[in-house]
């Protein structure tokens, strides 16, 4: 299966978000995925970090020659809300390889339009730069052979009013909105399973033990990242020793769509600036009357299948 992975990549420093790296990772090692191109968004962190930090993991991989671009450095509404990189990750400029020349929304419309119907997008960040490239060019939701998408929380609501909506529909609801509105085949690999497959110390020791070049660095980042939210959130129990595999879950489903249930839904996004932000809103089509679906939701996901399709993998790097 040929992929672009779109992502807002912070995976390198100790104590950084491992998801987006780990799912870059599993991309790489499953031999059922082809992995055309990588995209980069503002998201978990700046856009130019996570160009920087994608072109470390990439060499840390060995993904050779695949190309990464970089894409929206801010939501669509907010152009005036640019980050920059620290100064730690501003340094690695240095050490890892320049981004492939263009922009993000380009390449994706080039690479999907130059092979109708065998490319699928998996969007594991916010969603600006699969928006921009359906404002570029339609018809990319006909050439598109899927869209899968971590992101939204459809069953369930968000346990902060902070953050109303699940990261990356809040970051930039309006994209997200305009996926949902342009046709696409698209999954949506929400919370509500991605919270249940987690990552804990064992499983960290199991990778650290692993006697191949990228398990050990894996297992580090995951006892770093673990103990990273353990002090985040000194309320939860699940989160002390453990830690939810988000974005790798978006990729598994690809060559193991035993591992998730999906439901047709139709789904909106509330968006703007005010206190629902981001909020999906599901209708779960049961009435006499239901509107049209617009995407499938996953509903349950064996987890425990989940860990070990991703273990086996990631200790073989």
């Amino acid at each position: 299966m040929r992929i672009i992975l779109d992502t807002d990549l912070a995976m390198g420093a100790p104590g950084s978000d491992i998801d987006d790296g780990f799912a870059l990772a599993l991309a790489h090692a499953d031999a059922g995925i082809q992995l055309d191109l990588v995209t980069t968004v503002n998201g978990n962190t700046d856009v130019e970090s996570a160009t920087i930090l994608t072109g470390e993991l990439a060499r840390r991989l060995g993904l050779g020659d695949v190309p990464v671009v970089k894409g929206a450095a801010a939501a669509l509404v907010r152009p005036d809300v640019v980050r920059e990189p620290a100064p730690n990750v501003a340094a690695l400029r240095e050490t890892v390889p320049p981004p492939t020349p263009g922009y993000a929304a380009v390449a994706i419309v080039e690479h999907v339009m130059a092979h109708p119907g065998e490319i699928t997008i998996v969007a594991i960040g916010p969603l600006t730069n699969v928006a921009a490239a359906l404002s570029l060019e339609p018809r990319l939701a006909q050439n598109v052979r899927e869209i899968v998408i971590m992101g939204g929380v459809f069953f369930q609501t968000m346990p902060t009013r902070d953050m109303p909506g699940e990261f990356n529909v809040w970051v930039d609801p309006e994209a997200a909105q305009a996926v949902l509105r342009s046709g696409m085949p698209q999954r949506w690999v929400g919370l509500d399973v991605t919270l249940q497959v987690r990552l804990t110390r064992e499983h960290a020791r199991r990778m650290l033990e692993a006697g191949s070049p990228f398990a050990p660095f894996a297992g580090e980042s995951t006892l770093a990242w673990i103990d990273h939210i353990a002090a985040r959130n000194p309320g939860s129990a699940v989160e002390a020793d453990s830690c939810a595999m988000h974005d790798p879950l978006a990729v598994a489903v690809l060559t193991r769509p035993d591992l998730v249930e999906f439901r047709e839904v139709a789904v909106d996004v509330v968006t703007g600036e005010g206190p629902a932000r981001g909020v999906m809103v599901t209708d779960l089509r049961e009435s006499v009357d239901p509107p049209a679906a617009n995407c499938r939701v996953a509903a349950t996901v064996d987890a425990d299948a989940f860990t070990e399709h991703f273990l086996s993998l990631i200790t073989g790097l």
